[in-house]
């Protein structure tokens, strides 16, 4: 999680960069953690028959990512401004509650069903041999994992947007009160940025990736996870899918801003 509480200005540009780059060693080491164990497929259906119908009309990790997520609930993780959870309903806190900076507008913007079905259609398959080792709970331990840590990558575009918009908040406005969302992804994309991101994550994939039992970097055959697979994970959906989340939000920011707020945000 991240510290928004002991660091006087959590929200610039730069401490929101740092954020996602080390988001991007939380993904990775988390797709090779999931890698180590078969893909098995029956943890992804309802109603298998290994689960004895405990599990009711959800598959096991659905199960299994609800019975987590009641946990962390109970211990305030989703009072976090960066925490979205994939499930409900969930428990109250028990702790008493932690008075965050603000800096997002209010909204409800969550794209976890979409997370969701693209991990178990297109993320996992990719990196698992496809045959049942019947390690059920530890697939779904690091399936957990994996979404969590993808799902805050994701929806911390908000963060991204909130920044953009603060720093050129009239036209934002203007294009949302337009509905022009065209316009507003060329605004707050920047693509040399995207290409570094790129290049980086295929650096750290084959790094993070090797046994190291070769004498020069980068030189190992055996790679926990192929490196192109983490690279496509972003190019295909990570990015698109932030910048969904960065463009809603920003529709939805633009459109909510009264001519006072932009006054006192210049």
């Amino acid at each position: 999680m991240s510290n928004f509480t002991d660091i006087d200005d959590p929200f610039t540009l730069d401490r929101l960069r740092s954020t996602l780059v080390r988001l991007e060693d939380t993904i990775i080491f988390a797709l090779i953690e999931r890698a180590q164990f078969a893909l098995n497929k029956c943890i992804y259906h309802p109603g298998f028959l290994e689960f004895k119908d405990t599990t009711g009309d959800k598959s096991f990790l659905e199960y299994f990512l609800w019975e987590t997520e009641k946990v962390h609930a109970r211990v305030r993780r989703y009072t976090s401004p960066d925490e979205y959870a994939f499930t409900s309903p969930l428990p109250e806190p028990i702790l008493p509650p932690v008075k965050f900076k603000r800096f997002l507008a209010k909204n409800d913007i969550n794209v976890n069903d979409k997370i969701m079905d693209i991990y178990v259609k297109s993320i996992v398959t990719g990196i698992c041999d496809d045959h049942d080792d019947n390690n059920y709970g530890s697939s779904a331990t690091k399936d957990i994992e994996c979404l969590q840590a993808l799902s805050r990558r994701i929806h911390y575009g908000k963060f991204i947007a909130e920044s953009k918009f603060r720093d050129n908040p009239k036209e934002y406005k203007r294009l949302a009160m337009n509905n022009d969302r065209d316009a507003i992804y060329e605004l707050l994309t920047n693509r040399q940025v995207e290409k570094k991101l790129l290049e980086r994550l295929r650096r750290k994939a084959l790094v993070y990736g090797q046994t190291l039992d070769q004498a020069e970097e980068g030189t190992s055959t055996h790679l926990r996870i192929p490196v192109q697979v983490v690279v496509e994970l972003y190019e295909r959906w990570v990015i698109p899918l932030t910048k969904e989340v960065e463009v809603d939000y920003l529709i939805e920011r633009g459109q909510k801003a009264k001519d006072d707020d932009l006054t006192s945000i210049e």
